[in-house]
């Protein structure tokens, strides 16, 4: 058996933490794919107090020419944050936060749906101690459909 060193829980990350000098323009930070369903739905409409009934009446997105109740937007962006994927691990303790996000929403998500989200860093904005890393947000369905795009804005220390 080997010789035991001491745990290091500082020690104990899933990637190697890259500075902000270290992260590139056109790099890509995917999200785990999820499949949604009608309890993804549910639980959201719980949370978000949002009781159009185009969330959740079928009888009523027929008659409105839907096949099926539509996801919550803020719930289809809820996909792209970034502590979904690997961006705040590979920033580690530089993350200091979200600062701004918008999103435009160009198709309907049903239940059923696989949602694939990416994050991709288009801009690099230094400032004196700390920057700004500029993300372009991305959610595709399995039919390959841009169902979101939007913009997320992160500060950051430098190191």
């Amino acid at each position: 058996m080997s010789e035991q060193r001491e745990f290091d829980p500082t020690a104990h990350r899933m990637v190697p933490h890259r500075g902000f000098s270290e992260l590139c323009a056109g790099e890509i930070f995917r999200a785990p794919s999820r499949t949604v369903d009608a309890a993804n739905f549910n639980a959201f409409q719980a949370l978000s107090l949002d009781n159009h009934p185009v969330h959740y009446d079928a009888e009523y997105c027929a008659r409105l020419g839907y096949p099926a109740p539509l996801a919550h937007g803020l719930q289809v962006l809820a996909f792209t944050a970034a502590g979904a994927g690997l961006f705040p691990h590979v920033i580690g303790e530089a993350l200091i936060g979200l600062v701004e996000v918008s999103a435009k929403f160009l198709k309907p998500v049903y239940p059923g749906d696989t949602l694939y989200p990416a994050l991709e860093i288009v801009e690099l904005t230094r400032q004196r101690t700390t920057g700004i890393v500029a993300m372009r947000a991305t959610v595709h369905n399995q039919a390959g459909a841009l169902v979101l795009e939007g913009m997320h804005r992160y500060l950051v220390r430098l190191g």
